[in-house]
């Protein structure tokens, strides 16, 4: 939700103070049908936190009171940046931070504008102002620190990537950026800024006409061709066209192709051992049906492709493995771009392919041409110092589609790892006076346990949602008269009917006790993070603190099943809670705290 769109402050005339006015969702926003759904509940949890989307800074306010306000801003700036999952994960006590993506999105909208009130305020309001923009760029510098750990830039041959930063800058890219070898968590290349970054400036900039698009190729032999045979769709025609343009020596895009690696390594080229180290789990299932889908699509292609058109498809070229290379190329490096034109298109965009990601990027929002400069602009939302490596979003993913579409796995909790449940869902919706996020989803969802901030009663580290639906559908509601042992004996239902639910799911899926095996398919930066989670989970062991080594054994078990890993964690959770109400000697119930399972 742009802030330039929808946010808007002014200094009251003849007042002292400055309107900080927070937007709502905009009809013009093109995901305003989806966020209205929330938007009721949206202003309820806001009204139930005492927030507003207004607030008055009073002129002159000291440090003390700014901050305070300031921080009651990020509270309700949170909310208003509620995407779906962050919004069924809260809990109704829960101030945040919800993730890094709406952390970064919250700092970001206060920073717009606040931006917009600096020019037309006087110099008191400026100063108050500016002070409550350089806390936020405090707080936005916190938000990525877990991705500044030490790295080591290798010396190699750079002379594809230094031809590739040369060839771009002749056709107009503009750089603050520069590649690098990395031995960082196994990332190979990346992109380093070359000086200190802030919140907002222009680290790379793309000139339209370097962007690989449909428009682009329109006119393109390749197009030309099969335009209107076989019902080949653009999409396909784009893969056709890169794993033919690659070999072309005297293509525009040649420089950009040879900087390309010779193998993506993405799930999609995963052989015999890596897939057998992930029988049973969810994301074999995944990966074995993209590998068919690809395979079927090819023999669609090929031989029909170099028989009709002999010149344009040549048998040497158009082979299984040049496929599959043009599409990983556009599965872990393609772009979606609403282009000069207004069309929203997926594109590959030279040297912006090189940034890595992140659950806590420097870069989050990049996908529209700027109509005056007719250029894809990729402007900081967080701070990134000289000699840093420069972290893009690549978008809301769980894990299992990262390492199958693009080959690895985001250093820190992905909170986008999530199992959906299917569940009858009409007892949400009975209440209409307290509409859920779950009315306009078909499922409930669980996730990792230990991305929740509330461990114990009544939740267990468990949604709040979902708990809430199960006891109603099971009549375990309670209130402030239950007494004590009913609250447990509803408890004790309730997480048992969610054991049943988990049991099943996990049945087919290997204990992950040999961490070697999983080895087949980790970069080396992770296989080594593995390794110190193993020695941790020996040292656990040999103390017979198994509620510790489980937790260990289950974050470790993210980096290849994170699905599989949440439930076994939600699995631990339950049955832990019903072997202490189980040996319990009390009449009062005894609720997990945090020491359970930290």
């Amino acid at each position: 939700m742009a802030a330039t769109a929808a946010a808007a402050g002014e200094l009251e005339a003849g007042a002292d103070v400055v309107v900080v006015q927070l937007p709502t969702p905009s009809e013009e926003d093109p995901l305003h049908q989806d966020k209205k759904l929330v938007h009721f509940q949206m202003q309820k949890i806001l009204e139930t936190r005492s927030l507003s989307c207004e607030f008055q800074v009073p002129i002159p306010c000291s440090a003390t009171d700014a901050s305070k306000l300031l921080y009651r801003m990020i509270q309700a700036a949170r909310v208003v940046q509620f995407d779906e999952l962050e919004h069924y994960f809260a809990g109704d006590d829960d101030i945040g931070p919800f993730s890094a993506r709406n952390e970064l999105e919250s700092l970001n909208l206060l920073f717009s504008i606040l931006n917009t009130l600096l020019p037309t305020s006087n110099a008191v309001a400026k100063e108050v102002l500016q002070r409550l923009q350089d806390e936020i760029v405090v707080r936005l510098r916190s938000v990525g620190k877990t991705d500044g750990s030490p790295m080591i830039v290798q010396t190699q041959n750079h002379d594809a990537e230094d031809s590739l930063l040369k060839w771009g800058e002749h056709h107009g890219v503009r750089t603050k950026l520069q590649i690098a070898y990395l031995v960082f968590q196994g990332a190979g290349r990346g992109m380093l800024a070359s000086e200190s970054l802030g919140v907002g400036d222009v680290a790379l900039e793309i000139p339209e006409s370097l962007i690989i698009s449909q428009e682009l190729l329109s006119e393109s032999e390749v197009f030309v061709a099969l335009k209107g045979f076989n019902d080949i769709t653009p999409e396909t025609m784009l893969l056709l066209w890169s794993m033919k343009e690659r070999h072309n020596l005297s293509s525009k895009f040649r420089t950009y192709f040879e900087a390309l690696p010779a193998n993506f390594n993405t799930g999609l080229s995963f052989g015999i051992d890596a897939l057998g180290t992930l029988e049973g789990t969810l994301l074999f299932d995944e990966i074995i049906q993209a590998k068919q889908h690809l395979r079927q699509q090819y023999d669609e292609l090929f031989p029909l492709l170099c028989t009709n058109f002999p010149e344009i498809f040549k048998k040497d070229i158009c082979t299984c493995d040049n496929f599959l290379w043009a599409c990983e190329l556009w599965y872990s490096n393609s772009m979606m771009v609403v282009l000069s034109s207004g069309k929203l298109s997926t594109c590959l965009v030279p040297v912006a392919g090189l940034l890595n990601h992140s659950v806590s990027p420097h870069i989050l929002n990049y996908g529209r041409v700027d109509e005056a400069t007719k250029s894809l602009k990729f402007a900081l939302s967080r701070p990134c110092n000289a000699g840093e490596q420069c972290f893009l979003s690549y978008g809301k993913h769980p894990g299992s589609h990262l390492i199958t579409f693009y080959g690895f796995l985001p250093r820190g909790d992905n909170p986008y790892d999530v199992i959906p449940l299917d569940l009858d869902i009409s007892a949400d919706d009975e209440d209409g006076t307290d509409q859920s996020v779950s009315t306009s989803q078909t499922s409930h969802m669980v996730r990792g346990t230990w991305l929740s901030r509330s461990n114990g009663f009544p939740t267990y580290g468990l949604p709040q949602r979902l708990l809430s639906h199960l006891r109603a559908v099971l009549g375990c509601d309670f209130d402030g008269s239950t007494a004590e042992a009913d609250l447990m004996e509803n408890d004790r239902v309730v997480l048992e009917t969610l054991l049943s639910i988990f049991n099943p799911m996990l049945e087919a899926l290997h204990e992950p006790d040999d961490f070697d095996r999983y080895c087949f398919v980790l970069k080396p930066g992770e296989c080594q993070l593995g390794r110190e989670a193993g020695t941790g989970l020996q040292k656990f062991a040999e103390n017979d603190n198994w509620v510790h080594y489980n937790f260990l054994f289950l974050s470790l078990g993210k980096f290849l099943t994170p699905n599989a890993s949440s439930l076994h964690k939600v699995q631990e959770v339950v049955l832990l809670f019903l072997e202490i109400q189980l040996t319990n000697k009390t009449d009062s119930p005894t609720y997990l705290s945090e020491q359970h399972i930290t």
